[in-house]
């Protein structure tokens, strides 16, 4: 295992991080002045269109996808290093360079299992940043951990699907661009099979009967860098049978083949949360005194920068172990390792980010620093994509099948 980047990756981070240091960190501070004048915090936030128009401008668009007939033609281990830069400012860099959550999921997705028509309506203005798309799996009625206990149901009807159920927690749907869902259903409720149940189809933000109830916040805070999180009803939402993505039964399969490629996306912009975070800590404890003697110089502070940063190299090398395997080997071949970070890395970071905001003391939950905001984020990642407990449970069954 070579980790070492190509010259294709170096130059690409060089441009990257000149684009966060010249327009990115400066926006931040810009973009809450802006949303909090705006009537909705949900409308449309300029500096961050105009972060998206330079990013394009400097070919910094699509880098997830690995397909160069629609992406930067970059593998996992290629990506690695860029999505690591973005996560230092995940509110706004994602989403600058087209590489956000759910997006990036429902962009491959469309890529690798829809057909020519859905790739033109909807993968195109995605790829151009037209418009955005939120993903709605997720329910409040059931244990959603277990995908196969999802109850909206897809029933056939004529040359129609007639969508109908109550989702939350959907990402990407109160963003003011949002124009399409891929929501996944039931078309078979009764099939022997409980992976052959459910299917996926795409649905209009504006089909009758689709309904966004309210926003859904994550520890007090509007989430931005997904598009926002809603409750939405749909209530025999009809859509024409073309609107299937591949064939009845196969969401479940899809719904597998998308959550790979973004939990190691999540994990890659973690370690740019925790590089953040360390560079924080570092900056407040060699510019605060206390009890005679700077922060820097007390040994539990001390203690907490050796420690993530130990952190932050181990899981950074467990990450890219990932996504080689990913290339070489595939995602099915690397499910154990996909696993393995998405349980280390959330809980590790959410760890150093407690650390930091401990150091700045009420700086830290504030709003003067982003600490608060990169806490709630990683926070959430326990749990979505699949919670802890779920990918402990499987990747122990794998470990004790070698003994029995």
């Amino acid at each position: 295992m070579d980790f070492a980047f190509d010259a294709r990756t170096e130059e690409l981070r060089a441009r990257l991080l000149a684009f966060m240091d010249e327009y990115v960190y400066p926006a931040e501070q810009v973009a809450h002045e802006q949303r909090a004048g705006l009537a909705s915090p949900w409308d449309t936030v300029p500096v961050v269109e105009d972060l998206k128009a330079e990013a394009r401008r400097q070919g910094l668009w699509n880098l997830f996808l690995p397909d160069s007939t629609y992406g930067a033609g970059l593998t996992n281990l290629q990506y690695a290093p860029l999505a690591e830069i973005t996560g230092r400012s995940p509110q706004l860099a994602p989403t600058a360079t087209n590489c956000a959550a759910p997006d990036t999921g429902n962009m491959e997705v469309l890529a690798q299992f829809g057909d020519e028509q859905q790739q033109k309506q909807w993968l195109e203005p995605l790829l151009t940043g037209e418009i955005r798309s939120a993903f709605a799996m997720t329910e409040p009625e059931v244990a959603s951990s277990d995908a196969t206990n999802i109850t909206t149901h897809i029933e056939r009807d004529g040359d129609s699907y007639v969508v109908t159920g109550r989702k939350w927690y959907i990402s990407g749907a109160m963003h003011p661009d949002c124009r399409i869902f891929i929501v996944m259903g039931k078309t078979d409720p009764d099939g022997a099979d409980i992976r052959r149940q459910q299917s996926m189809i795409l649905v209009p933000r504006d089909t009758p009967g689709v309904t966004i109830e309210r926003a859904m916040q994550v520890f007090g805070y509007e989430d931005h860098s997904h598009g926002g999180h809603a409750e939405v009803v749909f209530d025999r939402a009809r859509v024409p049978v073309a609107n299937l993505i591949g064939e009845e039964g196969g969401g479940f399969a899809i719904a597998q083949a998308r959550l790979g490629p973004g939990r190691i996306h999540h994990c890659m912009r973690l370690i740019g949360m925790a590089e953040r975070a360390i560079e924080l800590m570092c900056r407040r404890a060699v510019s605060r005194d206390a009890f005679g003697k700077p922060l820097a110089q007390q040994g539990v502070v001390q203690n907490w920068i050796a420690d993530a940063r130990v952190a932050v190299e181990q899981l950074r090398l467990l990450v890219l172990k990932t996504a080689w395997m990913m290339d070489t080997v595939g995602n099915r071949g690397a499910h154990t390792e996909i696993q393995a970070i998405k349980i280390a890395t959330p809980r590790t970071v959410v760890g150093i980010l407690d650390r930091a905001i401990q150091l700045y003391g009420a700086g830290g939950v504030s709003q003067d620093f982003p600490l608060a905001e990169l806490y709630a984020a990683a926070r959430t990642l326990m749990i979505a994509d699949g919670p802890d407990e779920v990918h402990q449970r499987s990747l122990a069954r794998r470990e004790l099948k070698k003994y029995l």
